[in-house]
């Protein structure tokens, strides 16, 4: 067991000295004071991993050091020493957050399982709060990732907002991840103990989503054949997540705005009301002031939604996070593979990086589950990509482009290409597209692939 420092308080000095040698033969630091106040002043001053107290001592009791220890370290545990008779008080003690409780005189095989017990649950308790640390940090990372100064500033407002109760908007365009960003902000929030429910109001039909959101009761409506809580009861003390905000039927937004104003929700068909306590997000990959300018949505329910916005940035405008994405999404999915996690060229991941990504990460998402489904080797090369946008036409059919530039991005599919086949031997390169060694070099140097 690690050398640990424990925190000895009895106002009896045999007891202090014994207990002491105990602690030192133990391999362990000792720090030995008379009363509560030099204790408090001990704790005050540095970290120890164990106390152990008299419960009865002038100007003070063993319950004074144990409220000490919650404030300052509630991770310490606290062995209270009883004299026999105040067995009562130990008991108090234990209710107050002590961790055990011995009786003097005792023996010393005894203390020493209890000290040695004491130790090891601390142990525990910080390697499980470093375990939860890393998988928050890991979760982070799921949801969230990259290194993009635009990006960045997501994760600072996300972790800005995260503590606070307040209504968030998430705008951008579809497949930017907005999804991840609310449930990025749920869990460092103090309602992650509880559920974070979401609504795609896109796939709600219309006449469903009042039902969907403020639930029901037995015969409300045809098919309502048994009483069904909504959405919103669901996420009491936790967390509504509306997706697709723009599209919320018009003649209900009165309702959600009673929510946000009153915290309560009437089922629909009931007379009953209910208190709800539930955070918003929502999220639109629309402009919702326009719709707001329009008439389509309430301007009073905008405000309050919008209390806080986060933009999205669109993946093109984060081409530094490409490879970190690329990364993630190979091990995501090459963990299922026979293979195992491929890996992936140089000019196959240019060509990603060049790409404008119309569908933003959830395309690059698709691309790569796609490659690493049809790749037989150990290796993605560009051929494995299907980067086509669904508007793609032939260059011959879209007005106004220059041949100039359909021949360089011919010239720059070709030479990247080459360099995937030679496995990005120059020479052997320049000898399979039929040009010199100095051509290659200059035309690498044109397209920005030196």
């Amino acid at each position: 067991m690690i050398a640990a420092t424990i925190l000895i308080v009895d106002d009896d000095e045999r007891h202090r000295q014994t207990l002491g040698i105990l602690v030192r033969s133990l391999g362990h630091q000792d720090v030995v004071v008379a009363d509560v106040a030099a204790a408090k002043a001990v704790l005050a001053q540095r970290d120890v991993d164990l106390v152990i107290s008299d419960l009865r001592m002038p100007g003070g009791s063993g319950l004074d050091v144990l409220d000490a220890v919650r404030r300052t370290s509630s991770e310490t545990p606290v062995i209270v020493l009883t004299a026999y008779g105040t067995v009562e008080t130990a008991v108090q003690a234990m209710q107050n957050g002590a961790f055990d409780y011995i009786q003097k005189p005792f023996e010393a095989v005894e203390m020493e399982l209890r000290i040695e017990r004491a130790l090891t649950v601390r142990r525990y308790r910080l390697e499980n709060d470093y375990l939860r640390e890393e998988s928050a940090a890991q979760q982070g990372l799921d949801e969230l990732i990259g290194v993009s100064p635009a990006i960045r500033r997501v994760f600072a407002l996300v972790q800005q907002v995260a503590p606070s109760d307040a209504s968030i908007l998430i705008t951008g365009e579809t497949g930017t991840g907005k999804e991840l960003v609310a449930h990025a902000i749920h869990r460092r929030s103090p309602r992650s103990e509880h559920l974070l429910v979401p609504v795609n109001l896109a796939a709600v039909p219309p006449d469903l989503v009042e039902s969907e959101l403020f639930g029901h009761v037995r015969g409300a409506f045809t098919g309502a054949i048994a009483e069904r809580a909504g959405k919103f009861e669901l996420a009491h003390e936790g967390t509504l997540f509306l997706d697709e905000i723009a599209d919320f039927p018009l003649a209900l937004q009165p309702k959600v705005l009673r929510v946000l104003q009153d915290g309560v929700v009437e089922r629909v068909g009931a007379n009953q009301r209910r208190a709800v306590d539930v955070r918003i997000i929502s999220a639109t990959s629309r402009e919702l002031g326009a719709a707001v300018t329009a008439g389509t949505f309430r301007s009073d329910l905008y405000y309050r939604l919008r209390v806080i916005q986060i933009e999205m940035p669109p993946l093109r405008e984060r081409r530094d996070d490409i490879r970190y994405l690329v990364a993630h999404f190979l091990r995501r999915f090459g963990g299922r593979r026979a293979g195992g996690v491929p890996k992936i060229t140089e000019p196959a991941l240019r060509l990603l990086e060049d790409y404008p990504w119309p569908g933003n990460v959830r395309e690059l998402e698709n691309v790569l589950e796609r490659a690493v489904v049809l790749c037989t080797r150990d290796t993605l090369t560009t051929e494995l990509l299907d980067l086509r946008p669904p508007d793609h036409h032939p260059p011959d059919d879209r007005p106004g482009l220059r041949l100039d530039d359909a021949l360089d991005k011919l010239e720059r599919e070709m030479i990247l290409r080459a360099l995937d086949e030679t496995k990005q031997v120059k020479v052997r390169a320049a000898r399979l597209l039929g040009v010199s060694e100095r051509s290659l070099w200059y035309k690498l140097r044109k397209h920005g692939l030196g």
